[in-house]
């Protein structure tokens, strides 16, 4: 159960305090008293060498990969600001509280990476007793993509699933919408709200199983005297990045950025509401983006 944020640009390597401004930033990082088991991030930029420049090991890549994690809670942990002021033209982030008790070990943090692919998860996907699908011997998981991931929880499992489905050749929208229809016919209910990002595609899902926002969520954030922020838990917004217009089919250009509430997220601002079962499709390349259902 965790607060997600990403973005795609038209190509640019763009900061996440110039994509949102420091005041947003600050409140989003500040979202980690509540979602303080740790956090992470995943950057894609265009290097500043040349791409395919051998210059004695391996060719210099075409696109920089930077990922980070930590068990650390994001507000205490002083690379933070480091990594909002790094400039990217694709980024994950992902402020983590651990669901149905999964342990707090760097193996569970997000993003995950596997396969050129970065991912995040805000959901608990277990079945209606609270059984979490990692104690679910029976469900069919594929040993190799889940390896792949690196974790051992139930965000991992989801992308395992994804990973089987681009195996099949699906192309990456579609793989997710694939892996969320499979898995939602043993947890119906649960939340497979995400994140995904390779080195041209930035896809970001709202699909939660409830709506309503589940009395644990209320209770926690009620711990904290923030109640008034749980009652849209659930949602996602989204806003193109050069404050151009987005058509009536959701569709834009320039770059998109799509957020996990908690933080001021204004219509006068351009943020939109991400329907449920509805996915952003976005090039990070172009910074052309679309909405599609699954």
């Amino acid at each position: 159960m965790c607060r997600l944020l990403g973005y795609a640009t038209a190509g640019a390597n763009t900061s996440l305090a110039a994509v949102l401004g420091q005041p947003a930033v600050d409140e989003f990082r500040e979202l980690s008293e509540i979602h303080n088991d740790g956090w992470g991030v995943g950057l894609l930029s265009k290097p500043v060498e040349p791409p395919y420049t051998r210059d004695g090991g391996a060719p210099a890549p075409e696109t920089g990969v930077q990922l980070y994690k930590s068990t650390v809670a994001a507000r205490y942990d002083s690379v933070f600001p480091d990594f909002a002021n790094a400039p990217a033209r694709g980024a994950l982030w992902h402020l983590r509280l651990a669901s149905s008790n999964l342990p707090l070990i760097l193996e569970n943090q997000q993003p995950f990476y596997a396969n050129g692919l970065t991912f995040i998860h805000n959901g608990d996907i277990s079945d209606e007793h609270g059984v979490n699908i990692v104690n679910n011997r029976s469900y069919p998981v594929n040993q190799g993509a889940f390896l792949a991931t690196g974790g051992q929880s139930d965000s991992a499992i989801f992308f395992s699933v994804i990973l089987e489905f681009i195996g099949f050749g699906f192309a990456l929208d579609e793989a997710v919408a694939q892996a969320v229809r499979q898995l939602r016919q043993t947890y119906p209910k649960s939340s497979y709200n995400c994140m995904i990002q390779s080195e041209d595609q930035f896809i970001a899902l709202c699909a939660a199983g409830r709506e309503v926002t589940s009395e644990r969520i209320v209770e926690v954030y009620d711990r904290y005297g923030r109640g008034e922020q749980a009652h849209d838990y659930r949602v996602l917004r989204y806003r193109s990045l050069d404050g151009s217009a987005i058509d009536d089919r959701g569709a834009g250009k320039g770059g998109v950025v799509v957020a996990s509430s908690g933080f001021e997220q204004s219509e006068a601002d351009g943020w939109t509401r991400l329907n449920n079962d509805e996915m952003i499709v976005a090039s990070n390349r172009t910074g052309t983006f679309r909405v599609r259902s699954i």
